[in-house]
Order: structure tokens, then sequence, then C-alpha cells
């Protein structure tokens, strides 16, 4: 029996590995909302990132994770990257409920309009 291989979703939360990293970036193996289409990471291998952090410490760009989720933290919207989410071996946490992944969508395009 072959096992399908896990591609990345927009609003899956997932663990990645975010080294190597330079200056204020992310660092790490760590939870991330992945903010690209299934359609693109799948295609291209890449996905657009933002990483998690349990040290909220009250920045306008961050968006706090529901209790209900297996993950505590808040979601750093102004920290996108993009990854190659099979090299970085990204693993399947949970999915994010749309409320939370709608206001960090919101969030990023307050950053590029």
């Amino acid at each position: 029996m072959v096992k399908e291989q896990y591609i990345p979703d927009r609003g899956d939360l997932v663990w990645i590995q975010f080294n190597p990293q330079s200056g204020h970036e992310q660092s790490g193996k760590r939870p991330a909302l992945v903010l690209s289409p299934v359609t693109y990471n799948g295609k291209v291998g890449l996905a657009l990132f933002c990483p998690v952090t349990s040290k909220a410490k009250g920045y306008p760009f961050e968006v706090v994770i529901p209790q209900d989720l297996p993950i505590e933290g808040v979601i750093l919207s102004d920290q996108i990257k993009s990854l190659d989410w099979q090299s970085r071996q990204a693993k399947f946490i949970c999915r994010v409920p749309k409320e939370t992944l709608n206001e960090v969508l919101s969030k990023v395009d307050l950053l590029i309009h």
C-alpha cells in the first residue's frame, strides 16, 4: 500500500524547520501557519508560512491561536517565509479556524497594500 504524501494547505498548522535563520528571524523547529494554497504548494514544492511563537509580546501583527487547538501561542503574521516544505519536513498538526486564518490574512494585507 502506497502512503499518500502530505501537502500543506492554507490554514494548516505544521511543524517545520526554520533554520538557518538570520538576525531577528524565528529559528529552529517550530509550528507555522500555511498561507499558500495546496495547488501552489504541491506544484512548486514551496509554501508561504508564518511562524508561531509561545512568547506573545503584544505586537500588532500577532494573532492569538484559539485555546482549543493543540498548539499555544501567537502567529507572527509579519514574518512570512517561503520555504521548501519537503526538505524542511513539514508535519501536519491541525487546521486553524477560518476566523483565525482571515485575521492573519488581513494583517498580511496591511503590510503589502
